[in-house]
């Protein structure tokens, strides 16, 4: 990611101009005694980190004296006035109660002076910035966390006050609150295309490609991966990406029809499965398959079908058997065996979800001719499935292997391959990536837009 270097530089340039020298940081009993005081605790976003972080600071001052590095105030102060390059909105940031002039009237002012105004401007100072620390990490709309939730838990080691007390030691404070944005590559393109437009002063750009550009790179704050090799699918653009060792992998997809979505979720690919039987979902079983078993029982044998009781026995389809089927379908299962035509193709990539979707290969190849695929139950079909299949070996280190899964796959034989590092799998919902330097709008298939676009815009 690019390090916002002339973004500093009006940071930096700013404060050395401004900087006043002579005081020192003391404790204030005053901070002590507002942060025990529960109306001026709810007017905070996170009061529970903010009475960790001055618990870690001995209840000082963190802005409004000058400190060892007393470029920081301004610095951060600056941050939040620029929190619209990063897709954010200064009004989250107590913006009508701090601001820089008032920072700066407060610095300059005796110790002994205005004491609980300044206790009130830095709580509210540190409020704002493990507010925006929050919101680059985890976004603002995160439908897994709430900021109530955000401000009670350790997620995934994560906590703002941590990285707050952490970047106040460090020489380039900027940096160190900057780095907990997201890491994946669709999150710095748009991040970083963004800091463009502002620092070109392009006024030319269209508030519907900024729009979108700010929405998603919300949604991308919502994944938590760190890794550098993930599966990447989006389901707008009907591509799948392996990102691995420096270098992309594209491949596309077939995905859920807007009446049988694929899911937006995170999980790992722990093996996958070579020759597979489909086990038919109990709803595409009774609605659209029965019908057609009904209708012609030569349905079955015709695709490789079977018919299992509760048991797990296979069911001899008779007359009989096919009234009692129609009768209580419940009590009934389909199983697709492995073959040319088997539904899930010649392999399976298995990852845990609650859903139940898997990737998989298909036998109806032509369908990646078209440029609208939203297609499927819900499950993903993968174009150049072995590729994909080969790509995952070698990343595990397991090349030897490769000609066994061909083999395998040729011959429909059915064998597991098992990763030895499982590869995170990440599928999203992104209407706007970076392509070639340029943004690329896509279709909002699910019209998932729409509502989060009005939260962010009634927020401006």
């Amino acid at each position: 990611m690019k390090t916002f270097m002339n973004f500093a530089i009006i940071f930096f340039c700013t404060v050395c101009s401004t900087i006043v020298f002579g005081q020192n940081a003391k404790t204030n009993t005053e901070i002590a005694i507002l942060l025990k005081d529960n109306v001026n605790l709810s007017t905070l976003h996170y009061p529970k980190s903010v009475i960790q972080f001055y618990t870690q600071n001995d209840s000082e001052y963190a802005w409004v004296h000058v400190m060892q590095k007393s470029d920081q105030p301004e610095a951060a102060m600056l941050l939040l006035e620029y929190s619209y390059r990063f897709g954010l909105s200064l009004s989250d940031y107590h913006w009508e109660a701090i601001s820089l002039q008032k920072l700066r009237k407060l610095r300059g002012s005796p110790v002994e002076v205005n004491q609980k105004e300044k206790a009130v401007f830095d709580i509210l100072m540190t409020d704002a910035l493990i507010t925006f620390i929050n919101n680059l990490h985890f976004g603002k709309y995160n439908p897994s966390y709430n900021s109530a939730y955000i401000d009670a838990n350790d997620i995934n080691g994560f906590r703002s006050e941590d990285t707050l007390i952490y970047a106040k030691k460090q020489t380039d404070f900027l940096k160190a609150i900057l780095d907990v944005q997201p890491e994946i590559k669709a999150y710095t393109d748009l991040q970083n295309y963004l800091n463009g437009l502002y620092e070109e002063n392009d006024c030319l750009a269209p508030q519907t490609e900024i729009e979108k550009i700010v929405i998603n790179m919300e949604r991308l704050r919502w994944i938590n991966t760190r890794d550098q090799a993930y599966v990447l699918v989006n389901i707008p653009s009907y591509t799948l990406e392996f990102h691995h060792k420096d270098s992309v992998s594209d491949f596309k997809v077939i995905i859920g029809k807007p009446t049988t979505r694929t899911p937006v979720l995170e999980s790992s690919i722990n093996y996958f499965t070579t020759a597979p039987d489909w086990k038919v979902p109990q709803s595409i079983f009774i609605k659209e398959m029965l019908p057609k078993i009904l209708k012609n029982s030569g349905y079955l044998e015709d695709h490789h079908y079977a018919v299992y009781d509760k048991q797990g026995h296979e069911v001899e389809i008779t007359s009989s058997k096919l009234k009692e089927i129609r009768q209580n379908p419940h009590r009934y299962s389909v199983r697709q065996s492995s073959g040319c035509d088997n539904a899930l193709g010649a392999v399976v990539f298995r990852f845990d979800n609650s859903y139940g979707v898997y990737l998989h290969d298909t036998s109806q190849k032509q369908l990646f001719n078209k440029d609208e695929r939203a297609l499927s139950h819900g499950c993903i079909r993968v174009e150049n499935a072995k590729e994909l299949a080969s790509l995952l070996l070698k990343y595990d280190h397991s090349e030897h292997k490769i000609p066994i899964l061909e083999k395998a796959m040729a011959d429909y034989q059915r064998k597991d391959f098992v990763l030895k590092q499982p590869v995170p799998i990440i599928i999203t919902y992104l209407t706007c990536l970076i392509k070639d330097g340029k943004p690329v709008l896509y279709k909002d298939i699910y019209h998932f837009d729409d509502s989060l676009e009005n939260k962010i815009n009634q927020n401006k």
